[in-house]
């Protein structure tokens, strides 16, 4: 049992890679652009992270489920994993809104 977050994670972002091919929404409209984006906001997220727990706001769980791998004090294997599911995600469901949002909108006001 001590991989099922993990394991959540990865399956959940198979879930998003199918839905991102099956539109083009994000890695697969522009793949660079993509990879740079999530890196950055990763990274961005991470080292967040870790200023909250030098500022001991965030503290590692323990938790059956997880694998129990440090990367550093406090900051554990799924953090990174998640982190990076959560950019996919929130840009997965943007594009997808705005996709819904101009296929509402009428042929002549899509040219403007």
């Amino acid at each position: 049992m001590r991989f099922v977050y993990l394991a959540a994670l990865l399956g959940a972002s198979g879930c998003l890679c199918l839905l991102d091919a099956r539109w083009r929404l994000f890695f697969w409209r522009a793949p660079v652009r993509a990879a740079v984006v999530t890196v950055v906001v990763t990274v961005f997220l991470l080292l967040w992270d870790a200023a909250g727990i030098a500022a001991g706001i965030f503290l590692r769980g323990h938790s059956p489920l997880t694998t129990g791998v440090q990367l550093a004090p406090q900051l554990a294997l799924e953090e990174p994993v998640f982190l990076a599911f959560l950019v996919y995600l929130v840009a997965i469901l943007l594009f997808g809104v705005r996709r819904m949002l101009d296929a509402r909108r009428s042929p002549g006001e899509r040219g403007r």
